[in-house]
């Protein structure tokens, strides 16, 4: 695997999260990510999780039955869903990574399987080997300025489906925590006795994040309904931008994650998906904590379905800039586009049955007045 590299004193790294879709796809998100890949320009792709809705990909088109069984039937539907998010990255020859959400293995297939399918694009440099008791999904990917790294990237596995029980752990493990330390002491001692400034990604939120949410009345600035009837919102003081849409429970086994963070000092920000509607950016104790929406139309969301930029600055590597693109962002608002979203999203299906039938009401009544006046004619 080649090393990656700032270009031209930036690197530029494309969050797409929770784009879960299947071997039929919407057609919406597509559109969306190869405007994103060719408007945008990244020098990496990184998916943050449910890139695949694998507990999904055995259902029929339509209806409730079952249309596939088996591991077969299972491998070739993950291929081809993998194949509509990954084959406009190969083609435009951009380089990709990905880290497992909730999703992504509830199915048959183990995560190495899956693995196996992302490592045979050109393209995908994330991965390259598995870190045992950390945690199939941990790794870290460095950004060189020459020869010399420059940039760290911490990709942190929050999902481990056991095939037995169907029980889905979402934690960081214990181990993990462990080897993001040890790994980022060797990188500082490696750089000269300084850290080398990071961007943690993960699929679920740390448990600290719920610490940035407080209860407020229902007229507050900024709240929202949640389905035990009361109305919340994130704690102003911790708000550099956006707000909450709805809850934000992150994963309940803690094993230290936030303070090996806060102790280490080389994270400039954890960034999270998973929650689909949430879109954010706060301080909790020091540590900067970025939510991101979905990407995928098929499931729940809301107009801030996008994808999130990241850039890095090669001669100030110390901070970095970050921009959330909507569907509407990249794909605008003209007919096709509004036309392309009200079909596509899932948040939408009761607004688009309402439609289809007021539709096929007006379309029965012209048929009727239709066939009235031929009769008339005719008799």
């Amino acid at each position: 695997m080649e090393n990656l590299q700032f270009k031209n004193g930036k690197f530029k790294i494309l969050q797409v999260s929770d784009a879960q879709d299947m071997h039929y796809v919407r057609r919406s998100m597509i559109k969306m990510l190869n405007t994103a890949y060719d408007k945008l320009k990244p020098d990496l792709v990184l998916f943050t999780g449910d890139n695949v809705l694998s507990n999904h990909l055995l259902d029929a088109r339509i209806g409730n039955r079952q249309s596939g069984k088996g591991f077969n039937d299972t491998f070739l539907r993950m291929k081809k869903s993998l194949d509509y998010i990954l084959s406009p990255l190969e083609k435009r020859n951009i380089p990709f990574a990905m880290i497992f959400g909730n999703h992504d293995d509830f199915c048959c297939m183990t995560k190495e399987e899956i693995l196996g399918l992302y490592r045979s694009y050109h393209g995908f440099v994330g991965l390259t080997d598995t870190n045992g008791e950390a945690g199939t999904g941990t790794y870290n990917m460095l950004i060189y300025s020459g020869d010399k790294p420059k940039f760290n990237l911490w990709l942190m596995d929050t999902s481990n489906h056991i095939k037995d029980t169907g029980h889905c752990h979402s934690e960081v493990k214990a181990e993990a925590v462990e080897w993001y330390i040890s790994k980022s002491n060797e990188l500082k001692a490696q750089n000269g006795g300084e850290s080398i400034p990071s961007l943690m990604f993960q699929h679920i939120p740390m448990p600290e994040t719920e610490d940035c949410v407080e209860e407020c009345k229902a007229k507050t600035k900024n709240a929202f309904k949640a389905q035990d009837g009361k109305y919340y919102r994130l704690k102003p003081e911790k708000v550099l931008s956006g707000r909450l849409y709805e809850p934000t429970p992150g994963y309940t086994e803690n094993n230290g994650q936030f303070e090996a963070i806060k102790n280490q000092k080389d994270v400039l920000a954890v960034v999270y998906g998973h929650h689909h509607k949430n879109i954010f950016d706060i301080e909790h104790e020091g540590v900067r904590i970025i939510q991101t929406p979905c990407a995928s139309f098929r499931c729940y969301g809301n107009a801030h379905r996008g994808v999130r930029l990241f850039e890095i600055d090669e001669k100030n590597p110390q901070t970095f800039s970050t921009t959330h693109y909507s569907y509407f962002d990249l794909c605008g608002k003209n007919p096709a586009a509004l036309l392309s979203y009200f079909i596509d999203a899932d948040d939408l299906e009761k607004p688009r049955r309402a439609t289809v039938a007021a539709l096929s009401i007006a379309a029965a009544g012209a048929a009727t007045a239709a066939i009235f006046k031929y009769i008339s004619n005719k008799y």
